[in-house]
This record gives structure tokens, sequence and C-alpha cells, in this order.
């Protein structure tokens, strides 16, 4: 081991005896308090937000150690509060009263640890980190490309940053630092709100929905300003005939084909939500949102 990965370790062990594990479970987690030594870096914004959310934790001088390399149990506890995991199934390997036992038995029940070895003070690189990252957002975004590694795959969504130029794009053996955690933690929690808001309005748009005397009516959600909500008829000539936030529309049956709904973050053009009425008048719908891999 390097002698920055023995700083790391020593340092990670000595927050771990501290209390300060990112655990939300524990009592012993310090409060908030102004940051200290993160206070000119890069991932503030990310650290910050997190903090903010509740599922990053500083000590209770205000410290973060944002380039200390994250330790698999830190990672876990929260990827577990970013989920609001609940439910929790045995995991043996460790003993009753650890730190970090209750985050990794829900982490346990939801998935998160496949294929994943269970260390908590093991210092994850990319690809460990990237794992852990697909195990616990399979069920917003589905399978990861299988041409493509967990690093890959992440770095190619845009969720983490590639290797610094001169190196293979896609470096698994990387150290994840704990301020590059935060900024891949902020990208999850912004996906899982995006995905929630996308899943309200299409379920306000499929509500408003009725055929009535050969005519489909409805409604498209208005919206908060965070989002472009657009409802699209293909016509049987092959045609559009689109509608935006807050229009309502009422369209002849016989003159349409399907439906499909859409939410796009505006900021980003992130797809929130997308779903498809392919039988009209039939109103059965399929979610299409936008996955890592199709």
């Amino acid at each position: 081991m390097n002698k920055r990965a023995v700083m790391s370790y020593l340092l990670a062990s000595v927050l771990a005896m501290a209390g300060f594990t990112g655990v939300a479970d524990s009592p012993t987690v310090q409060a908030q308090a102004s940051a200290k030594d993160y206070a000119s870096h890069t991932a503030k914004a990310a650290i910050d937000f997190g903090v903010q959310k509740k599922y990053l934790w500083l000590d209770s001088k205000g410290n973060f150690y944002p380039n200390s390399q994250i330790t698999q149990g830190q990672f876990i506890a929260s990827l577990v509060a970013i989920r609001g995991l609940t439910e929790v199934a045995p995991v043996p390997q460790l003993p009753a009263g650890h730190w970090a036992k209750m985050s990794y038995e829900k982490a346990q029940k939801a998935g998160i640890l496949d294929n994943v070895k269970i260390d908590p003070n093991r210092l994850l690189t990319k690809e460990e980190t990237a794992l852990l990252v697909f195990n616990t957002w399979k069920p917003y975004r589905g399978e990861k490309s299988p041409n493509l590694t967990n690093t890959g795959a992440l770095v190619t969504w845009g969720w983490m940053k590639p290797a610094p130029n001169g190196q293979p794009k896609f470096r698994e053996d990387l150290p994840v630092l704990r301020s590059d955690s935060a900024e891949i933690l902020q990208f999850m929690w912004q996906d899982k709100w995006q995905l929630e808001q996308g899943r309200k309005y299409a379920d306000e748009f499929h509500k408003s929905l009725k055929v009535v005397n050969g005519k489909i009516t409805g409604k498209v959600p208005k919206g908060d300003g965070n989002f472009l909500i657009r409802a699209m008829f293909i016509t049987n000539g092959d045609g559009r005939n689109g509608f935006l936030n807050n229009e309502s529309f009422s369209v002849p049956v016989n003159t349409v084909k399907s439906l499909s709904f859409q939410v796009t973050n505006s900021k980003d053009s992130g797809i929130a939500g997308g779903y498809w009425y392919p039988k009209l008048p039939k109103l059965d719908r399929e979610n299409r949102t936008q996955k890592f891999y199709r």
C-alpha cells in the first residue's frame, strides 16, 4: 500500500472511531458546522448540497476531508440515505454494534451489496464505486451497458470524471476521493428527485385523459418551471400534433394513432419521464423513461 493509501486508511479509521462515519442511523453523527477544510474546494457546492440534504456529514469541527479516499462504509451510508431505505436483511459479516451494520443491512435488502465484498474500511476505487452506484440505481435506470465496465458506463453517463489526460479514459483502478463521491452522490440525488417529479406529472396527465364523444381530451400539467412537459399525438398520416405545459386539448380519436408524454429537465435536458400510449383510444401506457442502457 502506498503512502497516500496508508494515510487515507488511518484517517478513515480515526473518523470511524470518532463517530464520523456518515451513518444516518447512528446517534454519534455530529451536527452540521460551517465548512472548514473544503471552503475553497472545487467540490464545495456538492458537499454543501449533500450536507443540506442529509446524505453527507461533517465532523464536529465542520471538516469533510475532501482529499481523502472514500471508504466503502461511508459511501454505502450515503447511498442508503439517498434511497431512503428502511427494510433490512441480515449481514452476519458485521458484528452487533458495528457502526455500519444498520446501513449495510438496509443495503443488503435493496441489492446494493450484490457482488460486493463487505469491508466498511475498504478504500474504494472507481470500479468498486461504480458497481455500488449501478446496484443502487437499478430500480431507477435499469442495467448498465454490457459493453462497458462499471467505470466506463458511469463515465459515459456523465456521473464520474474520466481519468486525467494522458491516461486511459476509463481507468478502473484509480481512487475515488470523498470530494469525488460528493459529486457522484449529488447527481444521484438530483436524478431521483427529477424522476419523482416526472412520475408525478405523468400521473397527473394520465388522470386528465378521457375519451368522450369520439375525442380524446386532457391537459398537460403546468409544472413548476423546472421542466418542459409535452404531449405529442402521432396522426394517421405520421404527422405530429403537440401540446406543452398547461395546454388543454381535444383531439378526434379517428385522426391519431398514438400519444407520447415526456418530461424534460429544463436545465440540463435530462429525461425525467417518458410514457407512450400505443393503442389509442385505449389509454394503456408504457413507461419509456430513459435508462442507463436499453
